[in-house]
């Protein structure tokens, strides 16, 4: 199994992310990987490190997740890899829950949003996001 860590979708993932919407809350689980030093997208200059970029992004998104009914469910620090293998893991986990597909696109387009995902995207070498639904697992 290959893994590898992205900021944005690639075009299969997006063409999956429109599929018809069945209106189940969805829990994005995401893998993050931070850069060392925050790279702002205009180029600005910044001592911040890729954690802290991040965390900015982290304070202002769960405005953004409750104006769609949304919330966070975990976030929490990786500190070891208890099974399996990989070349290197993730630094942090977070859970996001919305209450279908169609809340997480209207969020992601909202204005608000945008104005903070600079620093989403200055902070994360990159990450892994899974959608995820309720299952019999649960149960």
């Amino acid at each position: 199994m290959e893994v590898k860590n992205a900021l944005e979708p690639n075009e299969q993932q997006v063409a999956g992310f429109s599929d018809p919407d069945d209106s189940k809350a969805i829990y994005m689980v995401n893998l993050l990987k931070y850069r060392d030093r925050a790279e702002y997208p205009d180029g600005r200059d910044s001592e911040l490190s890729g954690r802290d970029a991040y965390a900015r992004y982290a304070a202002a998104v769960g405005d953004c997740l409750a104006a769609v009914g949304g919330s966070f469910v975990f976030a929490g620090t990786v500190r070891r890899l208890l099974l399996g293998e990989v070349e290197e893991l993730w630094d942090d986990v977070a859970i996001a829950m919305y209450p279908s597909r169609a809340a997480m696109l209207e969020m992601i387009m909202s204005p608000t949003y945008q104005a903070i995902a600079e620093h989403r995207a200055a902070g994360l070498e990159g990450q892994l996001n899974i959608e995820t639904v309720d299952s019999a697992l649960g149960a």
